[in-house]
């Protein structure tokens, strides 16, 4: 049977076990793969070339995973699994060298960018080579239980986002029009957005060797504690980075079109109407007074108004603006959709989102939300006491028996008063109520939060990432 090493070099183990170690491992990570989904894998497996990591990576991929939005996970995980090998990379070249022996680093940038630029590099394994030697340099440290490399040390010297100019430079010089605008080559925008996603390759590549050097070192599993990245469902709302809240946007318009499919399927069940009492003891005279068969009344059509009311904060921004993606995208579902934002005042901002529905227009309207709305007029902190006390006095009418409110927060109110009065007030109006906090339960009621406190008047939940946000909102909101 064949065989392949394990961690650090150091066994080898069946590959069948292999690769059920790798799956595992992904389900782990969130990644659902069936067991038919395994099967075909270790088909592949049976005709590819094992030592073609491109084809035996694609390969997987192919059976493994459903949704493209898990790729980066994946990728990590594979190149933990299946890596290049352990220890230092045998290379035929070396770094430019300056007089005294140092590495010329603005030489070796541009190698490296001309390198980028040329696809034949990366085919016959120099670009490689150069990654091999780069975090040998500069990634290399000396920590209290030895040898160790960093990713950050590395870029940080590289700087890829720095060679965006010089790749598309060198790509432009390789071809036939010299790709320039105006006296500067490589400004034409189609070089531009190669060079970019070649920068970003290589800034993937870099962090994917460190990996493999540090995995040889501390071993496989230990690294893959904080080297895997979480799926963008699970990323934290108030921890994300721009990178990571783009990932979670790509997340949207799926998690929309399978919330809209439950609401949807809730509301054909819903929708049967009440039992009609007089009807079904009509019907029972036939079965000696027993009701078998049960009449419905005649359901009323329509589909209900939602009210959202969300802080857009610095500290819950990501949230709130995730979340009203979210609630835009289903607005089909409801009769009338009504947002309110604040900081520390209320005001309604529905306008600013219906003139557009696709990504781009949606954040230059969140931008000239908040710059115009008048949501912050006393000292720009969270004040939901504030806000409470504004809306009922302002928009109170706008809660109706028909409708739901929902209310979008980390109900940290930076000591005011949180005046549960007012919140108990639109409750009462409202026929559902519900609360969404990105914080974790944990910390509720901790600090200047006054979560625990509006809990005890309206329904509070946890939504720290989109998988917590969408169960809630096909839980949660009315049909």
């Amino acid at each position: 049977m064949p065989r392949v090493s394990g961690d650090a070099g150091v066994s080898e183990v069946p590959i069948v076990g292999h690769l059920t170690g790798f799956v595992d491992e992904l389900r782990a990570r969130g990644i659902v793969v069936g067991p038919s989904s395994l099967i075909d894998s270790a088909r592949a497996m049976e005709v590819l070339d094992l030592l073609d990591r491109r084809s035996l990576r694609e390969g997987l991929a192919a059976t493994l995973i459903s949704d493209q939005m898990h790729r980066r996970v994946f990728d990590t995980v594979f190149d933990l699994w299946f890596p290049l090998g352990t220890g230092a990379r045998t290379t035929v070249t070396d770094l430019p060298r300056t007089s005294d022996g140092g590495v010329d680093v603005e030489a070796m940038r541009q190698m490296v960018a001309e390198m980028l630029a040329d696809d034949e590099a990366a085919a016959d394994g120099r670009l490689d080579q150069m990654i091999a030697l780069i975090v040998d340099e500069f990634g290399r440290y000396d920590s209290t239980r030895g040898e160790a490399f960093s990713a950050y040390q590395a870029l940080s010297t590289v700087n890829p986002q720095t060679l965006i100019a010089r790749i598309a430079a060198a790509m432009a010089g390789g071809g036939d029009d010299d790709g320039a605008v105006g006296d500067r080559p490589g400004t034409d925008p189609m070089y531009r957005r190669a060079a970019r996603a070649r920068a970003s390759d290589l800034r993937a590549a870099i962090e994917s060797e460190t990996q493999r050097r540090m995995a040889g070192r501390n071993g496989r599993d230990r690294v893959a504690d904080y080297a895997v990245p979480p799926l963008p469902e699970n990323i934290n709302f108030l921890s994300a980075g721009a990178n990571d809240l783009a990932e979670i946007r790509r997340t949207i318009g799926p998690l929309a079109r399978l919330l809209a499919s439950k609401l949807e399927t809730r509301r054909r069940r819903a929708h049967r109407g009440a039992v009609d009492v007089r009807k079904t003891l009509r019907a029972s005279m036939s079965t000696g007074g027993v009701p078998i068969e049960l009449s419905h009344r005649r359901p009323r059509p329509g589909r209900p108004e939602l009210v959202v009311i969300c802080d857009v904060s610095g500290s819950v921004a990501g949230f709130s603006q995730f979340t009203l993606r979210l609630v835009y995208a289903l607005r089909q579902q409801f009769s009338k959709v009504r947002v309110f934002a604040f900081v520390d005042t209320v005001d309604e901002v529905t306008d600013f989102f219906d003139r557009g529905a696709d990504d781009e227009d949606f954040g230059a309207s969140m931008h000239r939300m908040i710059t115009t709305a008048r949501i912050s007029t006393r000292d720009g902190h969270s004040d939901y006491g504030n806000m409470l006390k504004g809306f009922v006095e302002e928009y109170g009418e706008s809660l109706t028996h028909r409708g739901a409110l929902l209310i979008l927060g980390d109900a940290r109110t930076n000591y005011h008063d949180p005046r549960l009065g007012a919140l108990r007030e639109l409750t009462d109006r409202a026929r559902h109520a519900y609360w969404l906090n990105p914080e974790a339960r944990r910390n509720w009621g901790t600090g200047d939060s006054a979560a625990t406190e509006y809990a005890e008047v309206i329904e509070m939940f946890e939504c720290r990432n989109a998988t917590q946000l969408g169960r809630a909102i096909a839980d949660l909101l009315p049909v």
